[in-house]
């Protein structure tokens, strides 16, 4: 049977997810499009319900195989339930993972996320992350939700591929300095010399308009990026990726 009407209660509670108050109650949140579909499945992530329009039969063996409850949806229904102005035929809504942060990080890049408010940016850091082959991402509690619809969109699947931890940073950033983490944060006082680079580094990106806190700025090495035109300064994003390929180099010990 299709499903032609928005006031479906499964439709109803999907279209909930786009909203944090909805995403906290259910624990779920809200993705569209073959490629996140794909990604969630490929990841292992839990699909709950699963909302495809008629004529993709491997699409829907494939969810009902990944043990979503499958619905098939008219496309004025799909219409409603996408965050896009054209949506592609499948969406779906998928168990919110909880990853507790580690007792102990293991070696390698970490990306911490200072208070980054703006929806691309944090989903674009996180594709970068994952791209680089970060360790993991840390995300301040007032950040934005990495689980919303754009953050997913712009992380393009990352999300499921590279562990996020949305904490209070404090605390971790404690941890990471007492099992020997190297902190270093973008800041425009910084210095153009990179630090000396070690087997644990912790890369600070800071807000989209204050930068970092002085709180965290105080106690890590402050690196600024070479700007050689009249700009002073770069989106946050770009920023970020500018410095998570140099960092990820120089722990692999190539030329950055």
């Amino acid at each position: 049977m299709i499903i032609t009407s928005t006031r479906n209660d499964k439709v109803l509670r999907a279209r909930s997810l786009s909203n944090k108050k909805g995403r906290l109650e259910t624990g779920l949140h809200f993705i569209e499009g073959d490629k996140l579909v794909r990604e969630a499945i490929i990841s292992g992530a839990e699909i709950v319900d699963a909302f495809i329009e008629e004529g993709h039969d491997l699409m829907q063996a494939i969810l009902e195989g990944a043990g979503a409850e499958v619905k098939i949806v008219s496309r004025d229904v799909m219409k409603a339930l996408a965050n896009t102005n054209e949506p592609q035929y499948v969406c779906a809504t998928v168990k919110t993972p909880e990853l507790e942060v580690p007792r102990f990080y293991d070696d390698g890049l970490i990306v911490v996320l200072d208070e980054v408010q703006d929806p691309g940016n944090l989903g674009t850091i996180i594709r970068t992350a994952d791209a680089f082959g970060a360790q993991g991402v840390l995300i301040s509690d007032d950040s934005a939700d990495p689980f919303a619809p754009k953050p997913l969109r712009a992380s393009m699947g990352s999300v499921y591929h590279i562990p996020i931890w949305r904490t209070e940073l404090a605390p971790e950033i404690q941890k990471l300095t007492e099992q020997g983490f190297t902190l270093v944060c973008g800041h425009l006082k910084g210095s153009e010399e990179a630090p000396a680079i070690t087997s644990k580094m912790a890369l600070i990106i800071g807000n989209e308009s204050r930068g970092v806190s002085d709180s965290l700025a105080d106690i890590s090495y402050k690196y600024r990026l070479p700007i050689y035109g009249f700009a002073e300064s770069l989106n946050a994003s770009v920023a970020a990726g500018i410095l998570i390929y140099k960092f990820a180099n120089l722990m692999r010990g190539e030329k950055a």
